[in-house]
């Protein structure tokens, strides 16, 4: 969400963060996270020599293409690449090779979420992987409830509207992907979670009245989780600043990791992360936060719906 990840352009580095020592893990993540932290890294030592991507490119007969995917995390990564680049930038200390290696033979691992891979688009399952590291996911929701606050009845009939007619092993494959998802919110070093919601989303009895009472008491249970925050944008409050619809923002302890803006299409996603788009999607967070329902407020708001209902 400049750079579409989901395209074609590298996620920004904050060229003034310090990296950590290249065998010093990740406090977070899995082999999404690696992936990138380890094409920064690459990249950082390529453009340290003023080599083109090219020229690497060639070092390993591959073309500037597959370069920038690889300097992206977008793709495996090969250990005979890894050391031949290594080489091309200088990287002669053992100790320091062996970590980019080991680093590199990580990231070449399958997340938990590989064995939904059926039903799982490559486009969201950089998502996922984005969203297992996130320190602090902060997301305005407009139709749904957000994925990680879903009930299980209430995830299976989204599914069925995006896919009316699906076999009953993918429709069941898809309400336990988010399910699964669902667990950092609860596991140790848990994210601070931050959800907007329209109230449309709240009024829409989507999977039928009791589906929809049942949501209701789950998100009033979810509200009183320490790390997670929920406000809703009231009908009462008029207009509001996310006129472009639904988006998320995944932020991240390690530094090598800039935010992340991500807004999901019918097919596609879109991930940007230079300042200038991010700035104005912190922006709208904050005016949204500022002119929705306290937290308090919300979840009398919950309660009277629930009544309602």
């Amino acid at each position: 969400m400049g750079g579409a990840l989901g395209v074609d352009t590298a996620m920004s580095v904050n060229r003034n963060s310090t990296l950590p020592p290249i065998d010093q893990p990740p406090r977070r993540g899995g082999p999404t996270v690696l992936r990138i932290m380890l094409g920064a890294r690459l990249r950082r030592l390529r453009e340290s020599k003023e080599i083109t991507r090219q020229a690497a490119g060639h070092t390993i007969r591959a073309s500037e293409a597959k370069m920038s995917r690889l300097e992206l995390g977008r793709v495996g990564y090969k250990l005979r690449d890894i050391a031949d680049l290594l080489t091309l930038y200088g990287v002669v200390d053992e100790r320091q090779r062996e970590g980019f290696l080991s680093l590199a033979d990580q990231a070449n691992s399958h997340g938990w979420w590989h064995k939904y891979s059926d039903v799982l688009p490559q486009w969201f399952e950089l998502y996922v992987g984005l969203e297992q590291a996130a320190a602090v996911i902060r997301t305005y929701q407009a139709q749904f409830v957000p994925g990680l606050f879903q009930t299980e009845p209430y995830s299976r009939a989204v599914a069925l509207l995006g896919h009316p007619r699906p076999r009953s092993t993918d429709a069941d494959l898809r309400v336990d992907l988010r399910m699964a998802r669902q667990e950092l919110l609860i596991r140790p070093e848990a994210p601070r979670v931050r959800a907007v919601l329209d109230e449309a989303a709240l009024r829409r009895p989507v999977g039928g009245p009791a589906v929809m009472r049942d949501q209701l008491r789950r998100l009033i249970e979810l509200s009183e989780l320490p790390n997670v925050t929920l406000q809703v944008a009231s009908f009462l409050a008029g207009g509001h600043a996310a006129a472009g619809g639904s988006f998320s923002i995944l932020s991240f302890a390690d530094p090598e990791l800039p935010d992340v803006a991500y807004m999901e299409q019918l097919t596609s996603a879109v991930y940007l992360d230079k300042s200038g788009d991010l700035d104005s999607y912190l922006l709208v967070m904050d005016q949204l936060c500022a002119e929705a329902a306290s937290p308090q407020e919300t979840r009398h708001l919950l309660s009277t719906i629930l009544k309602e209902s």
